[in-house]
């Protein structure tokens, strides 16, 4: 499609789809089902994003799993099999996603190996978008479009902390990890307790001479089975006040998970559901038979020995920083996407504030709003479009809601201050955010 030589001139321009993770996925679906025209493009060769271990900036490693179950995450339309385990792992993800894909016959709007490189627009909302792009084999594309749409993901580009002194055994960011091989013979240090620095620590445990497990702050830890179901499946049919909430969850938690401070680990210096919960059981089982050691924060390195905050030290022949990751979006000016702190400010986490052919998709977590809420994220992306291209006075509405300003949809949470949540919601006030506008688009349409 280089240079859009294909497109006849009667033809409206087509969207610009960037990614084809599952995010990426059900916005193309979505557009397909609303008629928008658009061209995909994804810098890898197939469908998956992230969870295509193969793919160069995934960010999977072997042992990596879904923290959320199989019926909480999948999109409701196309649920995985029936003889996939609770819990898939990264290669079923991969094989849903494809399946998806194929499914809805979305591979051939994409082009695949395609990576692109500037997105430019050519005026105010409406005027259209330029785009470069380079291919695999070096070569670059360029076209004209009517709007952009972002869904490149969201855990791609490593959040690496800077350290006083030097490390000189092997220092790596979880981003690198891929095998529990990588720690045979070696003494571990995984700097960083959440959900991919828990699962990592006990590849260490299993694989490594031995593995301490260094946190800044502590964590509220999930079991992922509750009375033999997964935990994320229990509850959610009455909607309750944070406050009762957090009570009855929290005394759920100390039911099946106990007191973690008394293997050690720092008690949590905010409350239940201000930060990510860590669904992991087994670091907690290691914690108890003594296989690892909880530190606190690294203060400084010294050859290979680390010195801790309390004054503690110890050697290690390999530190691997499971820190996290960025919202990274390089091929748009900052300013473009109304950037404040540490994420975009916009609309329901994908809305321009002024601009109406320019969006964000997938910028949004929530404790278990899995696919389908960001399926839905898609669904209201796509119809606010083909609402406002056809003078929809409900699209009228949401034009002018966004455009007064609003706020993250946090149901009054309040989140601790870090990157990650720089972008999290409420998940029961964020869905009924968006499908009430899902909602008003449609019967605008009747």
């Amino acid at each position: 499609m280089n240079d859009q030589t294909s497109r006849k001139p009667d033809q409206p321009l087509p969207y610009a789809l960037i990614g084809a993770g599952p995010m990426g996925l059900a916005m193309a679906k979505n557009l397909l089902d609303q008629g928008i025209a658009f061209q995909g493009f994804e810098a890898h060769s197939g469908v998956g994003g992230l969870w295509d271990i193969a793919a160069a900036r995934s960010t999977m490693y072997d042992t990596a799993h879904l923290i959320s179950s199989k019926t909480m995450t999948e999109f409701t339309d196309f649920p995985m099999r029936a003889e996939v385990a609770e819990y898939p792992s990264h290669h079923e993800m991969k094989r849903y996603f494809t399946g998806f894909a194929n499914h809805f016959d979305l591979t051939r709007h994409y082009m695949f190996g395609t990576e692109v490189v500037q997105a430019t627009p050519l005026g105010d909302s409406g005027e259209g978008w330029q785009l470069v792009w380079r291919n695999d084999d070096g070569s670059e594309g360029q076209g004209v479009f009517a709007g952009v749409l972002i869904a490149n993901g969201t855990l791609s580009e490593p959040n690496m902390p800077t350290f006083k002194g030097e490390f000189t055994g092997e220092l790596i960011h979880s981003s690198q990890y891929r095998s529990p091989s990588r720690f045979a013979g070696k003494r571990v240090l995984v700097i960083g307790a959440g959900n991919s620095g828990c699962d990592i620590a006990v590849d260490a445990i299993h694989h490594g001479i031995s593995c301490d497990l260094s946190m800044r702050r502590g964590y509220y830890f999930v079991p992922k089975y509750v009375f033999g179901k997964p935990a994320d499946t229990m509850g959610g049919l009455i909607r309750l006040p944070m406050w009762l909430k957090r009570r009855i969850d929290g005394l759920i938690l100390k039911w099946f998970v106990g007191d973690a401070q008394k293997y050690g680990f720092p008690k949590p210096d905010y409350a239940l559901y201000e930060a990510h919960p860590v669904v992991n059981s087994l670091i907690l089982f290691h914690a108890g038979h003594g296989d690892v050691t909880i530190r606190p924060d690294v203060d400084r390195f010294d050859g290979k020995t680390v010195h801790f905050k309390d004054g503690s030290q110890a050697e290690y022949d390999l530190i691997l920083a499971a820190t996290g990751y960025l919202l990274h979006y390089p091929f748009i000016e900052r300013e473009l996407l109304n950037w404040q702190g540490d994420a975009p400010h916009l609309f329901l986490n994908a809305m321009h504030p002024v601009r109406d052919d320019l969006f964000v998709l997938g910028m949004v977590e929530a404790s278990g709003l899995g696919w389908q809420g960001r399926h839905e994220q898609a669904e209201l992306v796509a119809r606010y479009i083909k609402g406002i291209a056809s003078g929809q006075a409900a699209a009228k509405a949401i034009k002018a809601e966004k455009a007064r300003g609003f706020a993250r949809l946090t149901g009054g949470t309040k989140y601790i201050k870090l990157a990650r949540m720089a972008y999290y919601v409420d998940k029961a006030t964020y869905r009924r955010a968006v499908t009430q506008r899902i909602k008003s688009l449609k019967r605008g349409m009747e």
